[in-house]
């Protein structure tokens, strides 16, 4: 947070370095569509804080101002949410445009997915020409029961109906229309489904970029709910986030889920600690490999890191670092989770259409090494201007493609060996995947 850097260099707290500072952070988070109370309270505590509590021995006066922020934030958010895996009815709640069907779906999945149990899932939208095309077409092939009555126009009645067939389930989920402003139909058509579906959870989706509008909307669901629990949806690099503690705020009702890609697998369970991590720019490096999927080849990854940590980078190990990155999700995806200052910092100033570009060239490079040999991949400086023309020619694309690909390949392999120095990247690697370091670094 740019903020910060007003207390670079500075060894001592005074009153006007702590007013400037608070200054600067309430500007940063209003900007990031925080709610104006709220960070008028948030930071007038950061004030306090700052000016009573001495920083702890050794600890530049920045990264003091930095816990500060981020253990305030971890404060407003909670501890996470315990979701129990068995005997859960569901109602999903929220306004038309936030992604909620497609959310459904994930949920749906991930409950599948992380406690192998039954799921069912009732669609009540029934205001949305092909709410529940969509959702059996989102879980198709997932074992997951999907209800719906597309000719029927009574909501109640279908989750009346789907409740009594799907009474086996371990968990049901109902999604439920949305509006762009909750009338009078869509209440009472809401609190009917709720009183008659005995919801023990109600969840409410919401878009990460709807902005300060997010507290009053909470607000307006809980009131005719009781709202227990949110979800941040559309949670990519550009979105700010601000408004969803907005939401938390208002309702009591911590964060449960956030959404960050199109796939249904694209959810993660919520943790306010590593969500103000990244929020912080700070990363998530814990939260990366969570994203790695079950298929994974751990030892693989193992191995490729420390030759990473090494400094030792052949094409061979681009190519392997190349697929499991995609197996993980999308560059943008990726690049969330890291720390703003590695790279220089130029990885977090990048725009989406930056990002969606370095993806399209990642993948053109897989579909070039392709085309090399084993041992090309192995020792790189044996591709000389012949076998370069041959490599292009199979893989279809120009020269100048394949030149791209081995100046990144040099790129790439300088920053490894810079984090083969970075002693603080090194150690944290080391003790969120257990690696030795006696390996030669």
């Amino acid at each position: 947070m740019g903020s910060i850097g007003l207390l670079k260099g500075k060894r001592k707290v005074d009153e006007e370095s702590v007013k400037e500072l608070s200054k600067a952070l309430r500007r940063a988070l209003l900007e990031a569509d925080f709610n104006v109370r709220q960070t008028k309270e948030l930071t007038e505590r950061i004030e306090r804080r700052m000016m009573e509590e001495d920083p702890l021995p050794g600890v530049k006066l920045q990264t003091h101002a930095m816990n500060l922020i981020y253990t305030e934030l971890v404060r407003i958010l909670g501890p996470p949410r315990n979701i129990r895996p068995h005997n859960e009815t569901v109602l999903m709640v929220g306004l038309y445009g936030q992604g909620k069907t497609t959310t459904t779906a994930k949920v749906a999945d991930w409950w599948r997915r992380k406690h192998g149990v039954k799921v069912a899932v009732i669609e009540a939208d029934v205001h949305r020409p092909g709410a529940f095309q969509q959702l059996k077409q989102l879980l198709e092939g997932t074992n997951v029961s999907v209800y719906g009555e597309p000719e029927e126009k009574d909501a109640v009645k279908i989750v009346k109906n789907g409740l009594k067939i799907h009474n086996a389930a371990d968990v049901i989920i109902i999604d439920t229309a949305g509006r762009d402003s909750l009338d009078n139909e869509l209440k009472d058509e809401l609190i009917a489904i709720s009183e008659i579906s005995n919801a023990t959870e109600k969840f409410l989706v919401i878009d990460a970029q709807v902005g300060q509008a997010a507290g009053p909307v909470a607000q307006t669901f809980h009131d005719l709910v009781g709202v227990t629990g949110t979800i941040v949806t559309k949670l990519d690099g550009t979105a700010r986030g601000g408004g969803a503690l907005s939401a938390v705020s208002t309702t009591g009702a911590p964060i449960v889920f956030v959404g960050e890609g199109e796939r249904i697998n694209d959810l993660e369970k919520f943790e306010s600690d590593r969500f103000i991590s990244r929020l912080l720019g700070m990363g998530d490096i814990k939260g990366l490999i969570d994203l790695a999927p079950g298929d994974l080849d751990e030892q693989e990854a193992l191995r490729l890191t420390q030759r990473l940590m090494s400094g030792r980078f052949t094409l061979t190990d681009m190519y392997t670092q190349m697929e499991m990155t995609s197996k993980i999700g999308t560059m943008d995806k990726l690049l969330s989770h890291l720390p703003d200052s590695m790279f220089g910092g130029g990885m977090s100033n990048m725009s989406k259409s930056q990002k969606q570009q370095m993806q399209k060239n990642l993948d053109q490079y897989r579909v070039i090494m392709d085309s090399m040999t084993q041992q090309e991949k192995d020792e790189p400086h044996l591709l000389k201007s012949s076998r370069i023309k041959r490599i292009a020619r199979g893989s279809g694309v120009d020269e100048k493609s394949v030149k791209d690909l081995l100046g990144h390949w040099n790129k790439s392999k300088k920053m490894m060996r810079g984090m083969k120095g970075n002693r603080k990247f090194r150690k944290q690697m080391q003790s969120m995947m257990d690696i030795d370091d006696g390996i030669g670094m």
